[in-house]
């Protein structure tokens, strides 16, 4: 265990440094205490205490009570962008930057949302900055063990977590007639005979649905020992972004059922959920993410505590209060819907901070950054670049020993002409990489 000596605690500073150094850190307000420790310790206040101290001069966020725009400069550390200059052994206060970047300050600012409803990327100072593709705030505790030998954070290791958005189960299978009839019409008016034929195919049963992609990634997943994360669009009413099978189809619930035998399960919370008027709650109401979740326990037959949001559309605090209320108790939509990157600067799982509350929640916040939509569809990236992408991502967070979540969707790595080099992509990284 080492110490931070500093006047007086708050829950920001305290919650800071349980992120950053797990159960390692005591932080006092006693002089006499920081002086008589031996091992390695950390003054955080005003001025040096002693000659064998590591001396971070305060800024003054973690010591405030409310939201407010924040006076950032960046400049250059050891080759590595810091902010909150201020005097000491290292030149900016790491716990107040890294307080800013975790608990996702700046989107509790006034912002312009995209046209989805997010926090746009281009307003976040990662970006703006040019470090969104690092995990800055683990390069920062690299540095912070170069300087003094004595200093180790937490014993980690690097672990690979693949985790995939289930969010239309079947192209064509299982789909409503009037929907497979409407495509035939639709395919041969637009003399699209090759999605005719193979809508013809599957309908017929003679093969196998294009979205059928499921026994593929299992078999990746034992040959590689992987230990995968899945979360399923759970779909009481459809509308424009939620289009799977309705949740009340027995084939949807089957196929749910026997992922979730073999991995870890989630929810993927509707779109019209997340857009939901507030107040169902309020009137004694179930809303429609309640609603969701009881529908996916009663067919897993087991509490649903997992949820990433459907097209990474959430609003902070209010999404994360609102899982909180539902049960939820890990949560991995932190990182972007429009470019892929560490929305948090951080590579580790953390808990969040409800800024607005100024206190700790039990909600853990697993952090991606990769998805293969984003390279595609945003990024405009080939097959070949986003391999390159992904692979810069792993080796990235393998060198700060942190946990690599990627997302893929299961429409994504198809044998289909437009996603086969997709699916080869994915399946040569695995086969680099595990």
């Amino acid at each position: 265990m080492f110490l931070i000596y500093c006047s007086i605690n708050t829950p920001r500073l305290q919650y800071i440094a349980e992120t950053l150094f797990g159960n390692k850190i005591f932080i006092a307000d006693s002089k006499e205490r920081f002086l008589q420790h031996q091992g390695f310790k950390i003054n955080y206040s005003d001025e040096r205490i002693s000659n064998d101290e590591l001396f971070i001069q305060p800024h003054s966020l973690l010591f405030e009570e409310n939201i407010q725009p924040q006076n950032i400069d960046c400049f250059e550390w050891n080759g590595l962008k810091v902010f909150f200059k201020t005097e000491g052994d290292i030149p900016f206060d790491i716990f107040a930057a890294a307080f800013y970047l975790i608990s996702r300050y700046e989107e509790y600012l006034p912002h312009e949302p995209d046209m989805y409803g997010r926090y746009p990327h281009a307003n976040s100072l990662a970006y703006r900055e040019n470090f969104l593709q690092l995990p800055l705030i683990n390069l920062w505790l690299k540095e912070l063990m170069k300087i003094n030998s004595s200093f180790s954070i937490q014993h980690l290791t690097f672990a690979f977590i693949p985790t995939y958005d289930i969010d239309i189960a079947y192209a064509y299978q299982h789909q409503p007639f009037f929907k497979n009839l409407l495509g035939f019409y639709t395919d041969l008016f637009k003399f699209n005979f090759e999605k005719f034929a193979e809508r013809s195919n599957v309908y017929s049963g003679w093969k196998k649905d294009p979205f059928d992609t499921y026994d593929w990634l299992d078999a990746l997943h034992q040959q590689y020992q992987l230990q995968p994360v899945y979360f399923f669009l759970c779909i009481i009413e459809r509308g424009e972004y939620d289009k799977n099978i309705l949740i009340q189809s027995k084939a949807v619930q089957k196929l749910y059922q026997s992922i979730a035998e073999k991995y870890e399960a989630g929810i993927h919370p509707s779109w019209k959920s997340s857009v939901q008027m507030k107040g169902e709650a309020d009137r004694g109401q179930e809303s429609l993410l309640e609603k969701e979740v009881t529908a996916l326990k009663n067919i897993l037959q087991k509490d649903i505590v997992l949820s990433r949001q459907h097209y990474l559309r959430f609003t902070l605090p209010d999404t994360y209060r609102q899982l909180i209320a539902s049960g939820i108790k890990n949560e991995y939509s932190m990182g972007y819907g429009s470019i892929n990157g560490f929305r948090a600067s951080y590579a580790l799982p953390f808990y969040w901070f409800d800024l607005k509350e100024n206190n700790k929640t039990d909600l853990f916040i697993h952090p991606f950054c990769y998805m293969e939509a984003n390279s595609f569809f945003e990024q405009k990236y080939s097959a070949e670049q986003a391999a390159d992408e992904l692979q810069h991502y792993h080796d990235t967070v393998k060198s700060v020993n942190g946990k690599l979540i990627t997302i893929f969707h299961n429409h994504f790595i198809t044998e289909q002409r437009e996603w086969i080099a997709w699916r080869n992509m994915y399946a040569d990284f695995l086969k680099k990489n595990f």
